[in-house]
């Protein structure tokens, strides 16, 4: 039997073990999804701390309590700080954070440690996916060289895709697995994989024809939001020195059903991503 259909064999019958890394507001709710569904799950983290505080059942994210970190564990969800057990997952899905430099650069370093830690454990049959945003080409032209230097041919003795993260914290109407998982993949093996393993956690799959389009997805999704949340701020100002009420004109124009989506001003452009991933493009 082929790697890839071991690995699909165990990802239909719920038996694969999926490695996490990175046990924030993306990659604990990750964990938290696959648990929920008796899927094992193994989270690393680099910062002691947390690992201990999820050893103890307490929880560090508001949306997650401590009794959901209790259930995790009593369905095998573990956390380490140790990355010498990277292959222990048949999968393993890095979600970990990609800020800025102060020059406004991507700074990848975090993507690139964690590769390299995959790359040296990484055995026959693994599916690597990064779910960390950043700017369309960094899996196929960073994740790929590190994770193929020592000789594992792509497609074939491992597979890669990328999908992006999609979490809106503290938002009570979408947690994880409700909200569609756009997925795309190296070559066609990595693609299936990676869409069959989300499929048993999320509403719905959406592939896509590559890991470019995958990644841009995310970019586009949150430019969009950062400029129009940006553009209300300002009509906010503008509108209160004409004296006119901006909530009222927003619900005015929501009338309209189609060509217009409502956005309300508030302190900043909200969240982490929303301020960064424009300048990715950059």
């Amino acid at each position: 039997m082929e790697t890839n259909e071991r690995l699909g064999s165990k990802i239909r019958s719920s038996e694969v073990k999926v490695g996490v890394i990175g046990l924030g507001y993306v990659g604990l709710p990750l964990a938290r999804a696959f648990a929920e569904q008796g899927i094992a799950v193994l989270g690393f983290d680099v910062d002691a701390a947390k690992v201990a505080r999820l050893g103890r059942g307490e929880s560090y994210i508001g949306h997650i309590s401590a009794d959901v970190i209790g259930r995790m564990r009593a369905r095998g969800f573990e956390a380490t700080t140790d990355f010498s057990r990277l292959d222990e997952p048949d999968v393993v899905i890095i979600c970990v954070p990609t800020p800025l430099t102060d020059a406004r650069e991507p700074d990848l370093s975090y993507v690139v440690d964690s590769a390299r830690a995959i790359a040296d454990r990484l055995r026959p049959g693994q599916l690597i996916v990064l779910e960390s945003t950043t700017y369309p080409g960094t899996t196929r032209e960073v994740l790929l060289p590190i994770l193929s230097a020592a000789g594992p041919r792509p497609g074939v003795d491992f597979f890669l895709a990328f999908s992006p993260e999609r979490e809106d914290p503290g938002n009570p109407d979408f947690s994880a697995p409700s909200i569609p998982k756009v997925v795309g993949g190296l070559d066609p093996a990595s693609l299936d994989l990676a869409a069959a393993l989300y499929g048993k956690i999320v509403v719905r799959v959406v592939p896509v024809s590559t890991l470019e389009v995958a990644e841009a997805c995310k970019i586009l999704e949150n430019t969009y939001r950062a400029v129009n949340i940006a553009l209300v701020n300002e009509l906010k100002m503008l509108y209160d020195r004409m004296g006119v009420d901006v909530w009222e004109v927003i619900e005015a124009a929501k009338s309209k059903p189609f060509g217009f989506q409502a956005f309300y001003p508030g302190p900043g452009l909200g969240g982490h991503c929303i301020p960064i991933d424009p300048f990715y493009l950059t």
